[in-house]
């Protein structure tokens, strides 16, 4: 086979007894395979620090592409590509463009409203996310096509969560939907000190950060947690929202998850 016999044995000896160091990679493939099974829907950098997160364990970016390329891992997920941005008008004002600074809790709350089929239901599940460390804060689901009320009442939680800090002053974020835009909906912002602003119209990279969550949401609902609504798939949902503030590391937290950066938040407030 033109291969030297000092190199055949030498790798014959390497076959029968691996170094400690082949044995780790090959650990941490496994391992690197088995969050895989669990989370199809995310790359290497997230199934490192989620690892990192559950394990302890800590690993470099290089040498989790590395396990991953061997072992041939990709995301699953899609990636969509967004239209050019529309006609400028708008119904309020987009504060976001205005460069301002999120430097804490509820200053910014980002809302929109995504779709989905199980079991050939059709359902509307509309979320509200903090900004600063991409919580969600409220979410509102319905089975009922355009329901309004799934809107309302993710606001009304939202209107409770902002009580416990009436000192903030808030900005909410939303596209140009009907409902957004409602009369009922506009009366109850004022009252606790919410100042409404809205994306130009058909431009939804104006409100990058909660389209992106969309995203990732249907893309782990199906391919992570298997929803499938043989549970009660609002108890299924609401798991899913906790796992998502409490479990699932964010890249733009380096990799802590919401609650986690809250809590530093907090801690080094407290300090001061």
């Amino acid at each position: 086979m033109g291969t030297q016999r000092s190199s055949f044995y030498s790798w014959k000896k390497n076959l029968s007894n691996p170094s400690n160091r082949t044995k780790n990679l090959v650990s941490n493939i496994l391992l690197f395979q088995e969050y895989h099974l669990k989370y199809p829907s995310h790359g290497y950098r997230w199934l490192n620090a989620k690892i990192r997160l559950d394990t302890g364990l800590v690993l470099s970016d290089p040498y989790a592409h590395k396990c991953c390329k061997i072992a041939g891992i990709k995301s699953k997920a899609k990636h969509y590509k967004y239209k050019k941005p529309g006609d400028p008008f708008k119904v309020f004002p987009n504060l976001l463009l205005s460069e301002m600074r999120i430097n804490g809790p509820l200053q910014c709350i980002v809302s929109d409203m995504t779709a989905f089929y199980v079991k050939g239901v059709y359902y509307e599940l509309t979320l509200y996310m903090d900004l600063w460390n991409n919580e969600i804060v409220s979410h509102s689901l319905s089975s009922k096509r355009g329901d309004r009320m799934t809107y309302i009442s993710g606001l009304e939680d939202l209107i409770e969560r902002k009580k416990q800090h009436p000192e903030y002053e808030m900005i909410l974020h939303s596209d140009q939907g009907s409902v957004y835009a409602s009369k009922k909906f506009n009366e109850l912002l004022p009252m606790y000190n919410i100042t409404h602003s809205m994306s130009r119209a058909g431009t939804p990279t104006d409100n990058a950060a909660m389209e992106a969550i969309n995203g990732w949401i249907k893309a782990e609902l199906f391919m992570d947690f298997h929803v499938t609504g043989t549970d009660c798939i609002e108890k299924e949902i609401d798991d899913y929202i906790l796992f998502f503030n409490e479990q699932r590391p964010a890249y733009s937290l380096n990799y802590l998850t919401p609650k986690q950066y809250r809590e530093s938040y907090s801690s080094a407030v407290s300090v001061l």
